[in-house]
């Protein structure tokens, strides 16, 4: 029952030959189509490693930047906070014919700014009371002085010390307590 419109089956022969002849033009296109593929992710990554270098490479310099801006101005604050005083004292020394009451007045006004401006920017005092216990890492011993009081004990300060943020600017001189 064959009719006009329809062709034969095709044989197994055939039907292999036309597999293979088809599998012989897809590999080449296959193989092309993946290195095509590689060659574009390739690229891709190879633009992505670049900008990702060049982001850490300005990242970097933008860090040595601010570090650089940070030194140069880091007294900046506490020089703002030092004018008044300069003006201050300035002030005084346009004063000639001032009296001593006058002059004294203006070194304790003055003082207390240096003072303001010290606490403001960290900077305290270093300044133990008598009987308070030596502490070599924010007091200088100058002398042991026989005393009233317990041993290795501050008896007098000779000069205040100072400290920033805790770490010691200048340790306080001070006497001790003798052992009796």
């Amino acid at each position: 029952m064959t009719t006009d419109n329809q062709q034969p089956d095709p044989t197994l022969d055939e039907l292999t030959q036309q597999a293979a002849a088809a599998a012989a033009a897809s590999v080449p296109e296959t193989v092309e189509a993946k290195l095509a593929e590689t060659e574009r992710r390739l690229a891709e990554m190879s633009d992505a490693y670049l900008r990702a270098k060049a982001e850490v490479e300005n990242t970097r310099r933008r860090g040595e930047d601010d570090v650089a801006k940070a030194r140069k101005f880091a007294v900046e604050g506490f020089a703002d906070a030092m004018l008044p005083v300069m003006d201050s004292l300035s002030a005084a020394i346009a004063r000639p014919d001032a009296s001593v009451e006058q002059v004294l007045e203006g070194v304790h006004a003055t003082l207390r700014q240096l003072q303001s401006a010290l606490e403001r920017n960290k900077v305290l005092e270093i300044n133990p009371a008598a009987g308070t216990k030596f502490d070599p890492h924010q007091h200088q011993a100058i002398s042991m002085v026989p005393a009233e009081q317990e041993a290795n004990t501050v008896v007098t300060v000779l000069q205040k010390g100072y400290s920033i943020y805790e770490r010691v600017l200048r340790p306080a001189l001070v006497t001790v307590a003798a052992p009796k």
